[in-house]
């Protein structure tokens, strides 16, 4: 069989991680073989953004799929409780028009501003989430990326050891958002889970901090001591030297690995520009041994769960 010669290049974006992949349209089925320079590339580098692919939900699916099943979304304010596996990013009501910011969707989605991971409060977390811009604003709404792998790195031999073995309890909720009504007491059961405070890519061995706002206190420490000491891990990962600033444009994709990263939303002007990317996630697998390999593209699933999710 001919080996098919791919045209992908790809461009380190940040010292540390993130790169750009140029030279390939997402919105056609993607080959094996280049497919497999994007998972590598994922692995490395673990944010991959890619310019001017022109997505609707359907081919995002499809795509998205190559990296495994998709996560359905949890039924919030955001979605009005109709969740699917598109999750729309956006300040916009299905009239098109801007919600006021007292909305309880606008309410909701401020919770998008706080560094997370994706479904770490899920028993089986996220593998990758994906991002694709529709409408950008022309000042603000960034995404921010922090690599917790390279703070992990980062951190002093003595440090690391007395992290080692330790859990977290992630929870939905997130404790400085009072306001946000949007989960009932069991959702917020079914949604607290422990997760390792650190985790290991299986392709590659490397480690990585497992914070940010999902994880709220340390199995075996006093509340307020694990409390603190998310807390400072969660600064230690969000410092200059370990985040880019995604500044979006029409037509982009991301896409990144919540095992090793923190990301948060910026703020924009709400009430002056319209912002909308819409979002899948690809669902993780327990054990993580799991990702060893590269997954098998897996089937889109019927159109009933491929409509739009107003998040």
């Amino acid at each position: 069989m001919a080996t098919v010669k791919t045209r992908l290049t790809i461009k380190r974006l940040h010292p540390l991680f993130v790169a750009e992949v140029t030279g390939i349209d997402l919105t056609r089925p993607i080959p094996r073989e280049e497919f497999r320079t994007i998972w590598d590339a994922f692995n490395e580098h673990q944010i991959i953004v890619f310019r001017n692919q022109a997505f609707d939900d359907d081919s995002q699916i499809a795509f998205s799929h190559n990296f495994g099943e998709l996560e359905t979304m949890v039924a919030h304010p955001g979605n009005d409780w109709n969740p699917g596996h598109i999750s729309v990013m956006t300040n916009l009501g299905k009239d098109g028009k801007m919600l006021p910011l007292d909305h309880p969707a606008m309410i909701h989605r401020d919770r998008n501003e706080a560094w997370h991971s994706d479904s770490s409060f899920k028993p089986v977390a996220a593998l990758a989430s994906l991002l694709s811009a529709r409408i950008v604003p022309p000042v603000g709404g960034n995404t921010d990326f922090a690599s917790a792998r390279a703070a992990y790195e980062a951190l002093p031999a003595e440090r690391k050891a007395e992290l080692e073995g330790r859990t977290a309890i992630h929870r939905i909720t997130h404790p400085d958002m009072d306001e946000d009504k949007g989960y009932d007491e069991e959702a917020k059961k079914r949604h607290t889970v422990t997760q390792p405070l650190l985790r290991t890519n299986p392709v590659n061995g490397r480690k990585a901090l497992y914070v940010g706002a999902h994880a709220q206190e340390i199995v075996g420490m006093p509340l307020k001591e694990g409390r603190s000491m998310l807390d400072e891990l969660t600064a230690f990962c969000t410092q200059p030297q370990f985040v880019y600033s995604h500044h979006w444009r029409d037509g982009d994709a991301v896409i990144w690995d919540n095992r090793c990263t923190l990301h948060r939303a910026t703020s924009f002007d709400k009430t002056k520009y319209k912002r909308k990317l819409h979002r899948t996630t690809i669902a993780g697998k327990a054990p993580d041994s799991a990702f060893e390999r590269m997954p098998e593209p897996q089937r889109s699933c019927a159109a009933p769960l491929s409509r739009k999710i107003w998040r």
